[in-house]
């Protein structure tokens, strides 16, 4: 499965790992497909690490899962933040998933064993969007000082499709 994130900056299309991690891609799937994600703003930017987005407009630092409350991690040996364009849950320590993710700008190995991989970019339009976004000024607090948004997604059943 994939999906297309439709930002103000461009489209970045996800191929998201549903054999590896189902409870992860079983609730970000099901968040994208209800809208959950449209208008959300991405939140943090850390040049050469990553950015986050996946809270709704009604609570911009919150944010739950489908099933309303946090969810288990799915740590895979062979899932890890090894480059450009992974795709993983943010989190609050173990066991504490919910709706907002990031995406690597790049390898962020400390990573490994603590946030749930669950996807990655494909496509040079995705990684092109990703270094727009990138290129975006911060605040102190890694807030971007332009707004990214996701404006909707598009939710495809085969990882290839248009």
């Amino acid at each position: 499965m994939s999906v297309t994130l439709h930002t103000n900056l461009g489209d970045i299309k996800i191929e998201v790992f549903c054999e590896s991690v189902p409870k992860t891609a079983e609730n970000f799937l099901a968040l994208c497909a209800s809208g959950y994600y449209s208008s959300s703003a991405f939140h943090r930017l850390i040049p050469n690490f990553m950015i986050q987005t996946g809270a709704p407009v009604s609570r911009p630092k919150g944010g739950v899962s489908i099933w309303e409350e946090p969810f288990e991690d799915e740590i895979r040996p062979t899932l890890k933040h090894n480059a450009r364009g992974i795709v993983s849950m943010a989190n609050k320590g173990p066991g504490t998933n919910g709706s907002q993710f990031f995406i690597c700008f790049d390898k962020a190995p400390h990573l490994d064993g603590k946030n749930t991989v669950f996807g990655h970019v494909i496509g040079e339009e995705g990684m092109e969007t990703l270094s727009k976004m990138e290129a975006i000024e911060v605040d102190k607090k890694n807030r971007p000082k332009s707004e990214i948004k996701i404006e909707r997604v598009t939710v495809h059943a085969n990882p290839l499709s248009g």
